[in-house]
Order: structure tokens, then sequence, then C-alpha cells
């Protein structure tokens, strides 16, 4: 089932997040976050946007939502959209029911465009959000650096109005 975030939920989704962050380019944090940091990112999040939890068994599968894309005014209508699947959950359609949901949130809002950043290559990814209308706006080539290697990122745009 999908549902609202709730604060215990905190460890088990940190859990998800260093394991993308200890093992894969998707993430540029470089070092595991703590309980307290994650903790201060989630009640940013959700002081301002959706962020969902898909739920089986009594255990977090993964879990999306937006978040501010920029700082600036200007960008006060554009989110940036997120979703982590638990990497032994992978191939069973979590990423694409945890999307349509946010999607559906943020267009509920006054958001008028809605961004995935996105490590490139990462044809997952990239099929998940072409398959909910994005469209790739930017390829930004080795603004990362992981794992001693440069990182491209791409970006698709999805308006939401």
């Amino acid at each position: 089932m999908i549902r609202p975030v709730h604060i215990h939920d905190a460890q088990e989704l940190l859990e998800m997040y260093n394991y993308y962050v200890i093992n894969t380019t998707v993430n540029f944090d470089i070092e595991p976050l703590s309980l307290k940091t994650f903790l201060d990112k989630l009640n940013i999040i959700t002081a301002d946007y959706p962020f969902i939890v898909f739920e089986e068994n009594n255990e977090i599968l993964g879990y999306a939502y937006g978040s501010r894309f920029r700082p600036r005014a200007a960008y006060n209508y554009v989110a940036e959209s997120t979703v982590y699947v638990k990497h032994t959950a992978h191939g069973k359609q979590i990423g694409s029911k945890l999307y349509a949901e946010l999607i559906k949130l943020l267009k509920e809002t006054d958001l008028h465009t809605v961004l995935g950043v996105l490590t490139i290559p990462n044809e997952a990814s990239i099929k998940l959000h072409e398959k909910f209308g994005f469209e790739q706006v930017a390829n930004l080539k080795e603004v990362g650096l992981k794992f001693g290697e440069w990182q491209n990122v791409g970006i698709w745009q999805l308006k939401l109005d």
C-alpha cells in the first residue's frame, strides 16, 4: 500500500537511502547520512511537499517525494522528484506505483513543473521518467565526482498544468 510518510519510518528509509549512497552513483552524497541529518531532511521536505512510502507486509519497499529544486524565489513553482526502491525489491513496479501517486499529488498543488535529475547512464530511471511523460531537457557532462569518476547528469521535465 502507498501511504504518507511517518516520522517513525525514518530509520528504515535511511537504511534504504544509505545503501544507494554507499553502493551506487545514483545519489551524489559521498558519506552515509546520520539519522539526525536524515530526520532534518525529512522534516524540511514534508513541510512543503508530498512524501509517500510503499509498504508491504509491514516493510517499506520504496519511497518517493517532491522537493525544492533550487532556493531562489523564481523556482517556487518547480519541484524535483525523487524515488527510491529497496535494492532487493526491484522489478515489482514499485517505482511506477510510487511515481503515479507522487505525480497525482504534485498536480494537486500550485506547482507548474517537476524535474527528474538523474545520474546517467541509468536506463531503468530514464524509462520510469519517460513512462510518465517526462522529456529530457538537459545533459550535464561530468558534474559530479563520485568513486573517483566524473558522473553525468540528465534532467527530465514534466509540466504539471
